[in-house]
């Protein structure tokens, strides 16, 4: 039997009040049957959240705050877009040092997903000398955050993009280089002109099997988007011939211990100059609804911090 949201929490349960959640492409496909992602009805969709402790459970006492993303949160258990959510205890873990609660939800699941993206192509060797990372999807949420971890980390960054429009925000971001969509020919070739040292890509479809195409050997494609599509038709030669790894980035089930070390680089070494550039706006919660629409619509850009909290400000 289902508890509704007025009854006590379960004593592995946190009681959250949620001061801030934020905007993803999740978010959006949560929203309705058609993108297949929500597993009960009805649903509080938001994926990820930051917010102080009202009920302790664990290591947590009141007044504490603390974040949460990923697991079956927005998705199979109410998320971030209320005044108050419950949480197990081990989804949860404190506010890093160095973020504020806004800051957190700038960054939110799509800027973790960014930071492990970076994070994991390092630990395979990437380095800026070997030359230039691609960027796919580079003005969403996961493409810009990455676009300026790794141009702050001194890499060659080539932002790929349909919005020329916004090629100016993208080269402030941190992009060396600005080119429109990946060229996918009507017969893509196994193997095409070695280009980069690595991507990270966040479209999938036909663009990720033409990227894994064009990376040098040696190199790797860190996956995390299906803007472009779910499937692809690749092939082994990119993987045989030339050492090109995939990588693919998880950021529901990733380990909190994992979690958090990510957590704690994005408030350290990993933390943009100017993290406010990465958010495109803030909006309130009355707001979320015309917001998908434009999301499902590829009309967003950057990141979307929702305020959920009138007072929210002020932690």
């Amino acid at each position: 039997m289902k508890r509704s949201l007025a009854t006590s929490p379960e004593p592995d349960e946190l009681g959250v009040r949620v001061l801030y959640s934020s905007l993803n492409y999740k978010d959006a496909l949560a929203s309705t049957p058609e993108g297949r992602v929500a597993r009960t009805s009805p649903l509080v969709p938001g994926i990820d959240l930051v917010g102080e402790v009202v009920d302790a459970a664990g290591d947590f006492a009141v007044g504490d705050i603390v974040v949460a993303h990923g697991y079956d949160l927005g998705v199979a258990h109410h998320g971030g877009y209320a005044a108050y959510a419950r949480i197990p205890v081990e989804w949860a873990f404190p506010l890093p040092v160095g973020l504020t609660p806004r800051e957190s939800m700038i960054f939110g699941t799509a800027g973790f997903t960014a930071a492990l993206s970076v994070v994991q192509l390092e630990e395979r060797g990437l380095r800026p000398e070997h030359g230039p990372v691609l960027v796919t999807g580079a003005t969403g949420g996961v493409g810009s955050v990455a676009v300026a971890l790794l141009g702050q980390r001194g890499y060659d960054v080539v932002a790929s993009s349909g919005k020329a429009s916004r090629a100016d925000w993208l080269l402030s971001l941190g992009a060396q280089r600005v080119m429109g969509r990946v060229d996918v020919p009507d017969r893509p070739k196994p193997l095409a002109r070695e280009q980069w040292a690595a991507a990270v890509d966040c479209v999938g479809g036909a663009p990720l099997a033409q990227v894994l195409a064009e990376t040098r050997y040696g190199g790797a494609v860190a996956a995390s988007g299906l803007t472009a599509g779910p499937t692809f038709a690749a092939s082994v030669f990119p993987h045989i011939l030339r050492g090109v790894a995939l990588l693919g980035i998880d950021s529901v089930q990733c380990p909190l211990e994992r979690r958090v070390a990510i957590w704690e680089r994005m408030a350290t070494d990993l933390r943009p100059t100017d993290i406010e550039a990465l958010c495109g706006q803030e909006i309130g919660l009355p707001h979320v609804a015309d917001e998908i629409t434009k999301i499902l619509a590829g009309g967003l850009i950057g990141r979307t911090v929702v305020r959920v909290a009138n007072d929210a400000a002020s932690f």
